[in-house]
């Protein structure tokens, strides 16, 4: 080859390098992505959920979007992009209480199935991906990092068994990561130490694995103010946990919702505030799943609070400064 073909060769090879750098650069920039993918975004989310306050007021923001398929009893929520991922369990046969203990539980197995929803902005079902190991069909609480959705699926029971799967979204097929010898209600991947924290049935109890799924820690929940229902993780190791407490007050039940920025490294909450916010069938905004991201200075909240034929329905709060 020629010293001149050489050169221009080089130069050539240089220059998509440069090119693909560049575009490289330009996407990363315009994803603005950290902790292993995940949007900076959620940042601004974990900086206003520490302004949050009792007063907050959230207040519904757009028409309520009804889900056009049987939604079931949701569990936990995420969006990625324009499309809403969402556990929820199909009750087949309910569980009944065992008095005295059956096998050591409190009630029956049941029987159920659990899904993973894809569904589109205008409540269109997408894709649908069951899960069922024996008795374990009550998925929980979801999480992604990325590159992964992260779903437990438990026994419809407390202090029973679950099994830990990651999705792949792409395929929309899931592998199993670990097994637990507790219900584990919600999973979230902590990014920044890279490990996978988990919570209990009523979310008393935490759990954090290594991505391996060996267990390295359990910890008491010291938060008595709700029942954790679904955590998503937000950056720098935090996560946003939502859920509700069904309490009795003189004789009348009553659910009362709440939000809790949880600190991954100490496992206790930043800041927790209560919801008050109900469906029209009188049920908190917090009962099941939810989503919570920066819309500017102000928080966004989307929650699916209702069950079998479910609307979406979707809060603001005022600018917290």
């Amino acid at each position: 080859m020629r010293l001149g073909m050489k050169r221009r060769l080089l130069l050539s090879l240089s220059l998509a390098a440069a090119v693909i750098a560049g575009t490289s650069a330009i996407a990363s920039a315009a994803d603005d992505r950290h902790d292993n993918g995940h949007p900076a975004r959620d940042g601004a989310t974990a900086q206003l959920l520490t302004k949050v306050a009792r007063g907050t007021s959230w207040t519904q923001s757009a028409a309520p979007l009804k889900l056009n398929f049987e939604t079931y009893h949701p569990q936990g929520m995420l969006r990625v992009g324009d499309r809403y991922y969402m556990s929820s369990v199909e009750i087949i046969k309910p569980t009944t209480p065992c008095n005295p203990a059956c096998d050591g539980y409190d009630r029956t197995p049941g029987e159920g199935l659990g899904h993973l929803f894809e569904y589109d902005q205008a409540g269109n079902l997408l894709r649908d991906l069951t899960f069922k190991d024996g008795n374990a069909y009550h998925p929980g609480g979801i999480d992604y990092d990325g590159r992964y959705l992260w779903i437990p699926v438990a026994e419809y029971r407390p202090n029973s068994k679950a099994i830990v799967y990651k999705v792949d979204l792409a395929k929309f097929r899931a592998t199993e990561v670990l097994r637990v010898d507790d219900h584990i209600g919600g999973v979230v991947h902590d990014q920044k130490n890279n490990r996978l924290v988990g919570i209990s049935w009523g979310s008393r109890t935490f759990y954090t694995w290594n991505m391996d799924g060996r267990l390295k820690r359990t910890a008491k929940n010291p938060e008595q103010f709700t029942d954790f229902q679904d955590c998503d993780y937000l950056a720098e190791g935090k996560a946003a946990c939502t859920g509700v407490a069904s309490l009795n007050v003189g004789g009348q039940s009553f659910q009362l919702g709440g939000i809790s920025l949880l600190d991954l490294d100490s496992l206790t909450a930043i800041n927790t505030v209560p919801v008050t916010a109900l469906s029209a069938a009188g049920n908190s905004i917090t009962r099941n799943p939810t989503w919570i991201e920066a819309k500017g200075n102000a928080l966004q909240l989307t929650a699916v609070p209702d069950d079998s034929q479910s609307t979406l329905l979707t809060y603001t709060t005022p600018a917290l400064s």
